[in-house]
């Protein structure tokens, strides 16, 4: 019975029709957008829904990053730095070779190197760190290197063609020259006339002070280096010889060994990844990729960004210089030593966020378990009730310590005798930020 009556009351409301049609004809009118057909965006079609824009360059400090719209979780947090002038395509084939991934073990499978495994196909860049062809080098184009934090130019020689990766410097574009002065210093930056016979003898001044002096260059002149093998050296009385007061004979000075002329030299060679001598850098200039020795690689301010400077050419062996690095360690490095001009690029690399933990896996790198998550079996932190770590210096699972214990007394008898000031460490590193 109430089945029916309720029945009745809903056959008494009167209904509402809607049209659901899909024609055109029957639908209703809706509200013209804001950027209708006669408001569309440029770059859009007239009638069609302009596109939101994603990705939005961000300024912060001096620097350029790319972030996007959230669209989804892992672009929130989503940060780049901006390389435009980065080469689009793949690397030069024959500069590469395959890289095996070891997934942190060792010849024996044992994990020595724990996180790491997994990772995107990636080929090792095959980077010239010893610079030693001479001549202009003309650079192809900057390309994106997976194997390490900094970008590399492509550089071809201009007499032989030939192909060969540097690092690259932060200001370094497509079309710049560079080139090398490891293999020695042209003709073209030294003084001497090259119409004149090497074998010509030139008389100089018979006045004893000059013909003593003649041969020295003078310290306080900075235009010109003389090699430490031309160095003309008043040969010592023999015995038996005394003190003639008859004038010296003429003075002869050979003209094969001509002079540097440091300032065509600095004018031209002191350029963002030309590679020089320590001894001919100006003092104060910012260099990278700095050897250890004459003939050996470069091994010093290779990453991203990273740039030292020399504060001083003087020693206590008058054979070094005193170079200041990115820590703030200041250290001796050989004169004849090289090192490229320039700061190295992709200075933003430290400040990017790679917005989730899936871009850290195709890097290679793989999730690390907390020591005090561990069991105590596992790991020294291991165990106990909450979050302790049993109230002790924290250490590896090995037990080795894991944060501020001194590896090496540079001033001690087994020290590193090339370091002047170490790098700042604990509060003194504090301090120097502050």
């Amino acid at each position: 019975m109430a089945s029916l009556v309720r029945t009745s009351r809903l056959a008494s409301i009167p209904s509402v029709s809607r049209s659901f049609s899909t024609s055109s004809a029957l639908a209703k009118p809706s509200k013209p957008h804001p950027r209708s057909s006669s408001q569309a965006a440029p770059d859009t079609p007239t009638g069609e829904k302009p596109r939101r824009i994603l990705s939005f360059n961000t300024k912060s400090g001096q620097s350029n990053f790319k972030t996007f719209l959230p669209v989804t979780p892992s672009l929130r947090q989503l940060r780049q730095p901006i390389s435009e002038h980065l080469h689009k395509g793949d690397p030069l084939r024959a500069l590469t070779v395959a890289k095996r991934g070891t997934g942190g073990r060792n010849e024996h499978g044992r994990i020595t190197t724990r996180g790491r495994g997994g990772g995107h196909k990636r080929r090792i860049r095959l980077v010239d760190f010893s610079r030693t062809e001479q001549g202009e080098q003309e650079v192809m184009r900057i390309e994106y290197d997976p194997g390490r934090s900094a970008h590399i130019a492509l550089i071809k020689h201009k007499e032989t063609q030939a192909l060969s990766y540097i690092l690259a410097p932060s200001t370094l574009r497509m079309g710049d020259t560079v080139q090398s002065f490891r293999s020695g210093i042209p003709d073209s930056f030294t003084t001497g006339n090259s119409s004149v016979d090497p074998d010509e003898e030139v008389p100089t001044s018979s006045d004893p002070l000059s013909a003593l002096i003649s041969g020295f260059t003078d310290p306080a002149s900075p235009q010109s280096v003389l090699e430490p093998s031309a160095s003309a050296v008043p040969s010592p009385l023999l015995p038996g010889q005394g003190l003639s007061t008859a004038p010296p004979p003429p003075v002869v000075q050979r003209t094969t060994s001509a002079q540097i002329d440091l300032g065509v030299l600095r004018s031209i060679a002191i350029r963002p990844g030309n590679c020089l001598p320590i001894r001919l850098i100006p003092v104060g200039t910012l260099i990278h990729a700095i050897t250890l020795s004459p003939s050996g690689p470069a091994v010093l301010a290779r990453s991203a960004g990273s740039s030292a400077r020399i504060i001083s050419a003087a020693s206590p062996s008058g054979k070094h210089a005193q170079i200041r690095l990115g820590s703030g360690e200041v250290r001796y490095v050989g004169l004849e030593c090289f090192a490229a001009i320039g700061t190295v690029s992709n200075v933003d690399h430290q400040h990017r966020n790679l917005g989730k933990a899936g871009r850290m896996r195709w890097l290679g790198f793989m999730p690390l378990t907390r020591g005090v998550a561990m069991n105590a079996t596992d790991h020294p932190h291991g165990g106990g009730r909450g979050k302790s770590k049993g109230n002790t210096d924290p250490v590896d699972p090995w037990g080795n310590s894991a944060k501020g214990a001194r590896t090496r007394a540079p001033k001690s008898k087994n020290g590193n005798k090339f370091v002047v000031r170490e790098r700042a460490r604990g509060t003194e590193k504090n301090q120097k930020g502050r």
